[in-house]
């Protein structure tokens, strides 16, 4: 699904802004704009060594337009106050979020800050400077199990609300960590492979896939839009295991071992929730779905109340703020256990 080319002439008049620019999205996008021509490439990144790689790719694919690297994090409002100063970019691709389910399940205020806050810190230098911002979000916000989920969603209303184009996307293979990697590291040093429930199945797509839905994402003008590709089945984890043994160990009886499912997991994932209205998308395999985000105001005033239970580190209150911004999430025993721990703080 690659998106025509009067839908990408659309992204050459004005300096692009990439948000965890080293990423392994972040980076082919970076890498994908860099043949189109855009005046100007901003890449924001907080990890050195991803930033570092990618200036490495950068300089190994050859001549390319201009481009800005920029170490830091979308959480520090004052370098983006200096970028968009300094450079105005008019389109802002968000791909920057703290991603990995399990891990964050023992860290929900770090994905809490890092996912609502630092995309509200970016939405709201776009908007102040007139850019138009779109998100990366993941099938995970649906409906959510894990404390990454409940973010996203959170993440999803603060960019619509925002006047930006959200696009939600299943698991992408081929980026850091992903289950396709991780299979492929337990066979190389012969197995077992790790499977969390023989019923779980995922939807997937490959890196150019999602690179080719944010261009056409990027491109659109309609504001406040949530946009979804519209994919076949979802596939069985079993069966990416059981294709990944014969493509790269086809002499080798490499078992597979169930290990339950982990907190935050869900067996099965959805691109939208049940009996949401759908409207099709002119361009690309995708539909604009209707969700209903909380009024401005009430967003606002709950964005605050959330802040301030971080601030204090206090998760009760916290996951007792996430639950009115999302009423459907179920924080898993892994993270009502840690609430316990972090409760209130008295500052003296």
């Amino acid at each position: 699904m690659s998106p025509p080319l009067e839908v990408l002439d659309a992204l050459y008049e004005f300096p692009i802004l990439i948000t965890g620019a080293g990423g392994s999205i972040g980076s082919a996008l970076a890498l994908r704009l860099a043949t189109l021509g855009p005046p100007m490439l901003l890449l924001l990144e907080a990890s050195e060594s991803h930033l570092y790689n990618l200036q490495c790719d950068w300089r190994d694919a050859g001549p390319a337009g201009p481009m800005a690297p920029i170490l830091g994090s979308v959480t520090d409002q004052r370098l983006l106050e200096e970028v968009f100063a300094a450079h105005a970019p008019r389109i802002v691709l968000h791909t920057a979020a703290f991603k990995h389910v399990p891990m964050l399940e023992e860290h929900p205020l770090a994905a809490i800050a890092n996912n609502i806050f630092g995309t509200l810190t970016l939405a709201t230098s776009a908007v102040a400077h007139g850019a138009r911002l779109v998100l990366l979000s993941t099938d995970k916000a649906v409906e959510p199990a894990s404390i990454m989920g409940a973010t996203k969603r959170v993440a999803e209303q603060i960019v619509q609300v925002a006047g930006g184009t959200v696009l939600r996307l299943g698991n992408v293979l081929g980026t850091r960590g992903c289950v396709a990697e991780v299979f492929a590291r337990q066979i190389a040093r012969g197995g077992p492979i790790t499977v969390t429930d023989p019923n779980a199945r995922r939807y997937f797509i490959t890196v150019d896939e999602a690179v080719n839905m944010l261009l056409i994402a990027a491109a659109r003008t309609v504001p406040s839009a949530l946009l979804a590709p519209v994919l076949p089945a979802s596939h069985s984890i079993v069966d990416l295991a059981n294709f990944m043994v014969n493509e790269l160990a086809p002499e080798s009886e490499i078992p597979i071992e169930f290990t339950g499912t982990r907190p935050g997991d869900k067996d099965f994932e959805r691109m939208w929730p049940e009996g949401e209205k759908l409207r099709p998308v002119h361009v690309g395999e995708m539909v604009s779905v209707q969700t209903p985000t909380l009024p401005e105001d009430q967003l606002e005033d709950e964005l605050r109340v959330l802040r301030g239970a971080v601030d204090t580190r206090d998760l009760a209150s916290a996951l007792a703020s996430l639950g009115r911004l999302v009423p459907s999430y179920k924080p898993s025993h892994t993270v009502m256990a840690l609430s316990r721990q972090y409760g209130p703080r008295v500052h003296l």
